[in-house]
């Protein structure tokens, strides 16, 4: 950065409190700088203005005592290869300050405590995506912490190694660690979270419970399956007379359920077709996807506020 030159704003009057034992949810898209919020809050960036205390500690009086508290997880891990398992495990118990043997028995436990007992003398090399992740997970644990901050845990992972993250994570809640969890996986914050921020151009545009935000920003759809596409083209034109925007997707017809069920029932009721026709119904209830997008009409959720990522 050329002298005189302005340094670019990432973050933005950004408030959160994580309780002891609580999951912090925060989603973004790319640009929204969740990874600089982490950064900034782990000491490895410093803050231009504001204040934050983790564990008590004064995040600019008193780093170290910051440090001392936390433990993070990036995107990318943090384990070397061309060792095994419990080697990385002991390696990062000697660099927390454990003596020789205290380093060796806390790999043990993790090793044990991360279903990787049968991995642990094999080279990390050979460890598939999901086994990393839960190694990276343990390496950040070797002197447990009070806050844990997780930056974006399951990228790239498939569905099954994506489930076995999220169960150590709640775990590691119900043990008493607080979390603060980034993620682009709507349906990961929904799952774990017991508090989710929305982050946009560096700024929180709301906050809340997953419940919460849903019932701010998010509709129920209902769904009703016909006989065929005539029958379900009827049937919106029904519904579009009834007060209710349903759009047919084939023999599918979807439209907002704003009072829920209630909605689902006048909908059926708007049917004067024969009764064999219709298939199916039911009602979907509005999800953190709904949020996104509600939030994303403001154009705010894409916007890029320069290098935050």
């Amino acid at each position: 950065m050329g002298r005189g030159e302005k340094r670019a704003e990432i973050l933005r009057g950004v408030d959160l409190t994580i309780p002891a034992g609580g999951i912090v949810a925060v989603l973004g898209a790319n640009g929204a700088g969740k990874t600089t919020l982490i950064n900034v809050l782990s000491t490895l960036l410093p803050a231009s203005g504001g204040t934050a205390v983790v564990a008590g500690h004064d995040l600019a009086a008193d780093p170290r005592g910051v440090r001392s508290s936390i433990a993070l997880t990036g995107q990318y891990a943090a384990v070397d290869e061309e060792l095994t398992g419990r080697e990385n495990l002991v390696y990062f118990g000697r660099l927390a300050g454990l003596a020789k043997a205290e380093a060796r028995a806390r790999a043990t436990a993790l090793l044990e405590r991360f279903d990787l007992v049968a991995a642990a003398d094999s080279l990390v090399s050979e460890y598939s995506g999901g086994m990393r992740r839960r190694l990276d997970i343990a390496a950040s644990l070797t002197v447990p912490p009070k806050l844990l901050f997780l930056d974006e845990p399951t990228t790239g992972l498939d569905p099954a190694s994506r489930s076995s993250v999220w169960a150590l994570i709640r775990d590691l809640a119900a043990a008493g660690t607080s979390i603060l969890l980034t993620t682009q996986y709507l349906e990961e914050a929904d799952h774990l979270a017991d508090s989710v921020a929305v982050l946009a151009g560096g700024r929180v545009l709301d906050e809340g419970t997953p419940a919460e935000l849903k019932e701010r920003y998010g509709t129920a759809v209902l769904e009703v399956t016909l006989a065929d596409d005539d029958a379900a083209a009827r049937f919106a034109a029904r519904l579009a007379d009834s007060g209710l925007a349903g759009r047919a997707e084939g023999p599918v017809v979807r439209a907002e359920a704003p009072r829920g069920y209630r909605s689902l029932v006048d909908a059926l009721a708007a049917w004067d077709g024969a009764e064999g026709d219709v298939l199916d119904a039911g009602l979907t209830p509005p999800t953190l996807d709904d949020v996104f997008l509600a939030l994303a009409d403001s154009g705010d959720i894409a916007r890029d506020p320069g290098d935050g990522r």
